[in-house]
C-alpha cells in the first residue's frame, strides 16, 4: 500500500492550517522526513542545502542542488516546473552560499510580497546550518524568520490508515532483522561479522517485503559496555558469559519500526535475570496504560510505579514518537513518554516504547514499537519480550 495523491493533499492542508494558527505567512521545510511526508522526495541529498517553500494558497516550490533536483522528478509528485535547481558552482564555497541563491529565487516567487512576511523555519533541524540560516536572513531582510517549532512533525504525529499499514509492514522486516541478529550471536565471533548480517537483513528485508537503510546504524553494546546506550560495534570477538544489548530497526518505504532486545551468551547472572523480570513487568504496565485520551506522562508513570515497587529508578524518558526516519535519528522530535509531557494520546499516534535499564557495567534493554488504537495499543512486532539465553 502506497500513499495516494489525496493523502498528500490532506497533509498539505493540515500543515497550512497549522501555519494559519501560528501566524506564519510561509514555511521553509528542510527536514528530509518532512520533505518525504509532503512531496515524497527521497534521496541522500539532505547534507546539502535544500528546502520546500509553502504558502497559504500558492504552489509548493522545491529548491535544491542541480544534480539533486533531478531526483524530485524520480521520487516526488511535484511537477518539474516547481523544482528549482541551484548551480553546482555554489557547492562548498567560502565566498558564497546556496541559500543566497535560494533567497533570490524566493524573492522572485514573491516571498517578500506576502503580508508580514513572517517565515517559519525548522531551526532545530539537523541539516539547516547556522551559516545557511544567516545567509538566508541576510539576503531577505524584509522577512522575519522564526522557529516553526516542529510544525510539520506535529502534523505527522497522527498516522493515517495507509501509514499504519506501512508501519505494520516495516514491523515484519524488524522481526526478520532481530531474529537474524539473535541467530548470528555466537561466542567467539567478531562483532562486525554479526553486524554485517544484520545490515544485510535490513537492506534485503524478506522475500515479500523490501527493506531499506535505517536512520540509525545497528547499536550493539557488549560486556561492560552493555550499561551504556547508543554504542556501536567493534571488531572484537563476542565473549561467552557476557551480555549483548541490541537496538535495531526494520524499515520499509522510510517508515521505521525499532526494537531492542537483550541476549545473554551463557547463563545470566542473578542481577540480570532479576532485571529482565522487572522490566518485563514494567513494559506490560506501560502498554496497559496506552489508550486515547491519556497523557504521555501517564504511560511513563505506570512504568515508574513498577520500578518504585522494586526499589529502582530511571531518569530518561521511556519512549518517543516514531514514523518516517532519515539519518541521524528515527524519532519525530515531538512527543516523549516522560514526566511533564502532557500531550494527550490520540488514535493513530505511534511510539517507540523503550524501557532500557543501564546500570554500572551492565544493562538490560527491551522495547516495543506501538500504535495507539481506538481502545488501547497495537504492537508492530510480535517477538518474545524475554532475555534470550544462548549457551553456545
Amino acid at each position: 500500500m502506497g500513499i495516494a495523491p489525496q493523502e498528500y493533499r490532506d497533509r498539505i492542508e493540515k500543515v497550512r492550517g497549522r501555519m494559519v494558527e501560528t501566524g506564519l505567512d510561509a514555511l521553509l521545510v528542510t527536514d528530509p522526513c518532512n520533505l518525504y511526508y509532503l512531496i515524497g522526495y527521497n534521496a541522500w541529498s539532505f547534507y546539502m542545502p535544500q528546502c520546500l517553500y509553502i504558502t497559504a494558497d500558492g504552489e509548493l516550490e522545491f529548491l535544491a542542488r542541480e544534480m539533486d533536483a533531478l531526483g524530485a522528478g524520480d521520487t516526488s509528485w511535484l511537477p518539474d516546473e516547481h523544482v528549482h535547481p541551484y548551480p553546482e558552482a555554489l557547492v562548498h564555497r567560502p565566498d558564497s552560499h546556496p541559500y543566497e541563491w535560494i533567497a533570490a529565487r524566493l524573492r522572485e516567487l514573491g516571498i517578500t510580497d506576502l503580508p508580514g512576511p513572517t517565515i517559519g523555519m525548522e531551526l532545530d533541524e539537523d541539516f539547516l546550518t547556522p551559516r545557511g540560516y544567516l545567509a538566508l536572513a541576510s539576503a531577505l531582510p524584509e522577512c522575519t524568520l522564526v522557529d516553526s517549532h516542529e510544525l510539520v512533525n506535529w502534523v505527522r504525529a497522527v498516522k493515517s490508515p495507509a501509514e499504519l499499514e506501512l508501519m505494520r509492514t516495516a514491523g515484519t522486516v524488524t522481526e526478520h532483522v532481530v531474529t537474524t541478529a539473535i541467530d548470528a550471536l555466537t561466542s567467539g565471533r567478531r562483532q562486525c561479522d554479526v553486524v554485517a548480517e544484520i545490515q544485510a537483513a535490513q537492506a534485503a528485508g524478506t522475500p515479500q517485503i523490501g527493506g531499506d537503510y535505517p536512520a540509525i546504524v545497528p547499536l550493539m553494546a557488549t560486556g561492560k559496555s552493555a550499561g551504556t546506550p547508543h554504542l556501536t560495534w567493534s571488531d572484537k570477538p563476542l565473549v561467552h558469559g557476557e551480555t549483548v544489548v541490541l537496538e535495531l530497526c526494520g524499515v520499509h518505504r522510510r517508515y521505521h519500526v525499532p526494537c531492542a532486545r537483550t541476549v545473554s551468551l551463557g547463563t545470566p547472572g542473578r542481577d540480570l535475570a532479576r532485571m529482565a523480570d522487572v522490566v518485563g513487568e514494567g513494559i506490560e504496565a506501560a502498554l496497559g496504560a496506552v489508550r486515547p485520551g491519556v497523557t504521555a506522562e501517564s504511560v511513563e508513570a505506570a512504568w515508574r510505579t513498577v520500578l518504585d515497587r522494586h526499589g529502582l529508578a530511571k531518569a530518561s524518558r521511556i519512549g518517543y514518537s516514531i514514523g518516517i526516519g532519515y539519518p541521524p535519528d528515527w524519532g519525530e522530535h515531538t512527543i516523549s513518554l516522560r514526566p511533564g509531557d502532557q500531550t494527550v494520546l490520540a488514535e493513530g499516534m505511534t511510539f517507540h516504547l523503550i524501557v532500557g535499564m543501564w546500570m554500572d557495567g551492565w544493562g538490560y534493554d527491551l522495547s516495543e514499537a506501538i500504535g495507539v488504537t481506538a481502545d488501547g495499543v497495537e504492537r508492530f512486532t510480535h517477538l518474545p519480550q524475554i532475555l534470550t539465553v544462548k549457551e553456545a
